[in-house]
Order: structure tokens, then sequence, then C-alpha cells
């Protein structure tokens, strides 16, 4: 049921068009002469706004490495990368850092929670430390779509692996960014808790109008997403949207084979 709160949230989300990420040429080289590295290789790529996109790739692929230039978490070696309209290539340190904290969420393998503070304290820790009010409502919202409040009081020891990764995926909506990005975050999960956190990032798609991009080895995690990336030796090799757990499995293993062949 939509509340007239919630309504009033709803219609302020961005549209559903255009590009909450995109990457230009992007280049990402380690070392230099005989022993340098190319671990992204001229990469063009638009991330849709309120849309799920997962990215998938066998080791070395330049999965991670992707999403880490896109999140401002490494800088490039050429190309250029925008978040929304703010183009984040030769942003300075401070620059990037502001930019991280009010566009960008971040949820990983590992919870990341500070063991002393409860799950609410964890969840709006981030814009404590900005010194930005968390909307009520928001909140509220985010809290009932992830399923949480009842756990609130209840620090992260007090809480299963499942439960800590919600409040994680709650950390990281509350403050409303333009884009989240997940690495592996249901890596450290039974299948269980990992198809429950799974479906709460689709909700937050769905519902909440948010955007993600996951990074996964898992074609089952993948199959929730709208659209699937795939990389090899650096490059995008293919796409597929719609996916389904076993149509992902299908592309991987035709990967594989030309990689053996």
């Amino acid at each position: 049921m939509t509340t007239a709160a919630s309504a009033a949230h709803l219609s302020s989300l961005p549209e559903r068009d255009g590009s909450a990420a995109r990457a230009r040429q992007v280049t990402k080289a380690y070392g230099a002469g005989e022993t340098r590295v190319t671990a992204l290789d001229a990469v063009d790529v638009d991330i849709e706004r309120g849309r799920f996109t997962a990215i998938m790739g066998p080791s070395g692929s330049g999965k991670s490495t992707l999403m880490h230039c896109l999140a401002g978490l490494d800088a490039v070696s050429e190309g250029r990368i925008w978040i929304g309209d703010t183009e984040i290539t030769g942003l300075k340190d401070k620059q990037l850092t502001r930019l991280r904290r009010d566009k960008i969420g971040f949820i990983f393998q590992a919870f990341n929670l500070l063991p002393t503070l409860n799950a609410v304290e964890n969840i709006t820790l981030p814009m404590d430390i900005a010194g930005r009010k968390p909307d009520q409502a928001w909140l509220q919202q985010v809290i009932d779509t992830v399923g949480l409040s009842g756990r609130l009081k209840h620090r992260p020891g007090q809480l299963s692996g499942g439960q800590q990764q919600r409040v994680a995926v709650a950390r990281a909506l509350a403050a409303r960014p333009e884009i989240i990005f997940g690495d592996e975050p249901t890596g450290n999960l039974d299948s269980r808790s990992g198809a429950e956190v799974l479906g709460f990032l689709r909700r937050s798609v769905d519902e909440l109008g948010q955007t993600i991009v996951m990074v996964t080895h898992d074609p089952v995690a993948a199959g929730h997403a709208d659209r699937v990336l795939f990389l090899a030796d650096g490059a995008i090799v293919d796409e597929m949207h719609n996916p389904t757990a076993d149509s992902v499995l299908t592309r991987m293993r035709r990967f594989d084979g030309k990689r053996t062949s």
C-alpha cells in the first residue's frame, strides 16, 4: 500500500531515462613497458538510470576494475567518466570524496558495520558524518523495503549475516544516492539470505527508483538484474536484457568454451 507520504516521495524520484553513469573510451593500465597490464581496454558503457545492471566475467576480466573506475574509487589511465551530469575524471581528491558521499552508495561483500552502533545508527552514520539530517519518511520507506523494522535497536553482533547485509543495503539507500555500486554483495551469505538481499535490491529499483550496478560471478544473482554486461580481457563483449539465471549460465559457458578452445 502506498501512503500519501511515500507517494509524494515517489513523485519526486528521477525519471527512468538517461544515464546515471557513463564511460567513454576508458582504459585502465598498470605498470609500463613489458610489465604493462591492461585491465580495461577502451570501454564505452552507459548505466541506465532507475535500472539494475549486473557486471559479469571470469577472474581477471576487469569487472571489479570497471566498477571501481565508474565509482571514482580508482583513477582511469585514459578516457572519461560521468556520474549523472558531473564528469569525475580530473576531479581533485576532496571533490571526489564529496561526490562519493553525496551521490554514490556502496554495498560490499564485507558488511562494514560498526559493532558499537545499532542498526539504525549504522544506517544513518554516513549522513551523520556529513552533518545531514535523514529524511524521516524516506528512511522509514527504506527500512520497510529491506524488512528491518523489528531490528533497528539491535547491534551487528545480534544480527544474522543476512540481516547485517540488509543494514548495509539500507545504509546505501538512505541518503538517496544517484547510483549504488555493489561488489559481490551476497558473496558472504548463504543462498537463502543472499536471495533475500537480492530481492530487496530488486525492490529498491522497482519501488524506490534506485539505480544499482552489481559485480557478481553468480548467475542467480545476475538473474535479478534488468541487464547483464559481460566482460572478457578488459572489454565488454556481450550484454543481455531481462536475464534469467539459466540464460546467464548458458552465456557464461559459451564464453568459457571460447576461452578454452
